[in-house]
């Protein structure tokens, strides 16, 4: 079975994405908007636990999810291809 590259891109992405955003929202309402820099922080410039950082966070996020999202349906073709090669030449 052969996944989409381009849908599984963006499902990684939106996923990453707003998974980010709805966190940073989670943390705002039980703490508070910080505007500390957290390890994601300095990952993805400007991203901060405040509004503004959310959707920054968002942006990265998505962004980061597809290409990282791109390569693994990528690579998961190549191995199974190769894969199912050896194992059909095989009698």
């Amino acid at each position: 079975m052969k996944l989409n590259i381009k849908a599984f891109a963006l499902t990684c992405g939106l996923i990453w994405g707003l998974g980010l955003f709805i966190l940073t929202w989670w943390i705002i309402a039980f703490e508070g908007a910080t505007g500390d820099v957290t390890f994601i922080g300095k990952l993805y410039r400007g991203y901060s636990i405040t509004p503004l950082g959310s959707l920054v966070g968002l942006l990265w996020a998505l962004v980061d999810g597809t290409i990282g999202g791109a390569i693994f349906a990528w690579l998961y073709n190549f191995i199974a291809a190769r894969t199912s090669d050896k194992t059909a030449a095989q009698p």
